[in-house]
């Protein structure tokens, strides 16, 4: 079971990290772009490898993980409940950012910058109150 739990730890923490980081990197990407018409090809690809490669394969395996623990030790309580809310709202945040991906991708440079500026703050919010909730959880 401990394994499991470093599994699932580790794996918010890469998600979580991907998360606060998207949102910056899409608006860069973005605001080079504008700037100018002839961007390296890595640069404009970075959001997409990063959402693609790193932030989706780590958020579903946080999600199964914790998943597995919380089925393993039959645990249902009130703030399980709430934290789980709380991933469904993280869950929410990262398709918001692989549709500014999508959007940055597509030259649909209007209001991107304002969208990545709210996730991130939501994100952070989430993050904050997930956090909360699991530190204060009842023994």
């Amino acid at each position: 079971m401990p394994w499991l739990k470093l599994l699932h730890i580790s794996a918010v923490v890469v998600w979580c990290g991907a998360l606060l980081y998207l949102p910056a990197l899409i608006a860069a990407a973005t605001t080079a772009q504008s700037a100018a018409r002839d961007v390296q090809p890595r640069w404009s690809s970075l959001p997409r490898r990063v959402f693609i490669g790193l932030a989706t394969p780590a958020a579903l395996l946080a999600i199964v993980s914790g998943t597995l623990i919380f089925v393993s030790q039959g645990l249902l309580a009130p703030w399980l409940i709430f934290k789980l809310g709380g991933v469904g709202l993280l869950v929410l945040g990262h398709g918001a950012c692989g549709l500014l991906v999508l959007r940055s991708e597509r030259g649909q440079r209007r209001g991107v910058r304002l969208a990545c500026q709210g996730i991130l703050i939501l994100t952070v919010l989430c993050l904050l109150g997930i956090a909360w909730l699991v530190l204060r959880k009842p023994a």
